[in-house]
């Protein structure tokens, strides 16, 4: 795979875990999130505004390769694999320090104004996609 278009570098959070001491599933989405709206803010995107809409998900993934527990440094990649004409399909993973992949998955996402219609990626919105 080619070079990530971003990378989130975080820890694993004592309250994202379970009573097992591992972090519980859905927070890979909470990591892969965070890296997704840290690389939108970089590239001076819209995240989300009441008014002018954001990106809710419209399909997610994730596949489980091994646990991690609180303070567990972590680093998340990720590409985004597709442009569509409102639509970015990221592909993500979730490393541990010593570069394994704990996790990793997709999330399809729709750029929609602020009563949720889709929206067409406007140019600079594509542009800085690398579209």
């Amino acid at each position: 795979m080619t070079d990530p278009a971003y990378r989130h570098r975080s820890e694993i959070g004592f309250a994202e875990t379970d009573a097992s001491g591992w972090m519980h599933f859905p927070n890979a989405f909470l990591h892969f999130e965070r890296a997704e709206h840290a690389f939108l803010r970089s590239k001076g995107l819209l995240v989300f505004d009441r008014a002018a809409g954001g990106w809710p998900r419209v399909h997610a993934s994730c596949d489980y390769r091994r646990p991690l527990v609180t303070g567990e440094r972590i680093d998340v990649p990720l590409w985004i694999m597709r442009l569509g004409t409102s639509s970015v399909t990221w592909k993500f993973r979730i490393n541990n320090a010593t570069g394994e992949t704990c996790a990793e998955g997709d999330v399809t996402t729709v750029r929609v104004d602020g009563n949720g219609k889709p929206q067409p990626l406007t140019t600079d919105e594509r542009q800085a996609l690398g579209g």
